[in-house]
């Protein structure tokens, strides 16, 4: 077999795959002309493939599109990445637009294509994002309606209850008083759940002992003790991570009737964190449930904490699962924390 017979047979076999696929490809020379299409590409595109190859990549693209094409192009020339990626308005050839994702690359020693590039549409992930960006200022506006129309008819509750107090005698006012402080919890914790998925502040390098220490503090811990298993440095919303440790702390206290002893260490691969205590532990047909909205088994708990704990790992990309401690407790082991760098 010869070397063109070869290369024509391993040729055809390539188109064979990109013509499978469901994105768009194309390859144009150096000066910028079409060489190949597949029938994805010129489907996008509403047009038969005759019709492009030839033409220059340009003229099927809207000026914005081909200026971030350049400039992204410029950084491959540069040696800064390996791969262009893109996002622009892929525009078919009877003017209409629509989202797409285009990766591109050199084709290095080749004298017919100087770079190929594929090109994914993406509208249905748009319409995700655009659906997910309302959903979370709905959130936005509830958690401005628990911050202050709700704290407010609580404060002036709270403010007469003082009032009758002082006016007379009664078992019921501290039944009321206890209502009120149960409110207050739920407040505040329904306002840090609809929050905590929101996006992070800009991570900076934190230490898993000075978080937890000062999680500690802010948490009435009574008579339980804390106990560092070793320490982690990594990167994280400071302020979003001490709300994590604080309600896992406050779940250890709750759940430990009274001297509880908490631990936090470094996971034994290094990849995460855990916090971990010695009370009566969660049955193990529990453990996921624990993570759900409004569960409970604590008198005094409102059922959000661990939502919250959950909802913060995801949105830095980590994962929280409940197991069991060494000393039969609650441990809660976060993974998935890049602490290289």
């Amino acid at each position: 077999m010869s070397d063109r017979t070869r290369r024509d047979r391993e040729l055809r076999r390539y188109e064979t795959v990109l013509e499978s696929l469901e994105d768009g490809v194309y390859a144009v020379d150096p000066d910028g002309t079409i060489v190949y299409v597949n029938d994805r590409y010129a489907e996008m595109k509403r047009a038969d493939r005759e019709e492009l190859i030839g033409t220059h990549i340009y003229e099927w693209a809207t000026e914005e599109a081909a200026e971030k094409a350049r400039r992204a192009r410029e950084e491959l020339a540069a040696g800064d990445r390996d791969v262009g990626v893109i996002e622009y308005d892929f525009q078919t050839a009877d003017g209409d637009t629509f989202p797409v994702e285009m990766r591109f690359a050199r084709v290095p020693d080749d004298d017919g294509i100087d770079r190929v590039g594929v090109i994914r549409d993406v509208t249905d992930r748009k319409r995700r994002e655009e659906s997910l960006r309302r959903k979370n200022e709905r959130l936005d506006e509830f958690a401005s309606i628990v911050s202050h129309d709700l704290r407010n008819p609580l404060n002036v509750a709270s403010g007469r209850l003082e009032l009758l107090r002082e006016e007379c005698e009664s078992p019921q006012i501290d039944e009321i008083e206890r209502a009120h402080d149960r409110m207050r919890s739920l407040v505040d914790d329904l306002l840090s759940l609809a929050r905590a998925g929101d996006e992070l502040d800009e991570p900076e390098r934190v230490e898993l002992s000075g978080i937890v220490e000062r999680a500690w503090a802010n948490v009435a811990t009574g008579e339980a003790t804390l106990r560092m298993d070793g320490d982690l440095s990594f990167a994280a919303d400071e302020s979003r991570l001490e709300g994590l440790l604080e309600n896992l702390i406050r779940n250890s206290v709750e759940h430990g009737d009274g001297a509880v002893t908490v631990a936090a260490g470094v996971l034994e691969d290094g990849g995460g964190f855990y916090v971990a205590d010695d009370g009566p532990g969660i049955a193990e047909d529990h453990r996921e449930a624990v993570f759900e909205s409004g569960y409970t088994t604590a008198e005094e708990g409102t059922g959000f904490g661990l939502s919250i704990v959950e909802r913060v790992a995801e949105a830095h990309g980590w994962e929280v699962r409940a197991t069991e401690s060494a000393d039969g407790g609650a441990r809660f082991e976060v993974a998935g924390v890049d602490a290289s760098g």
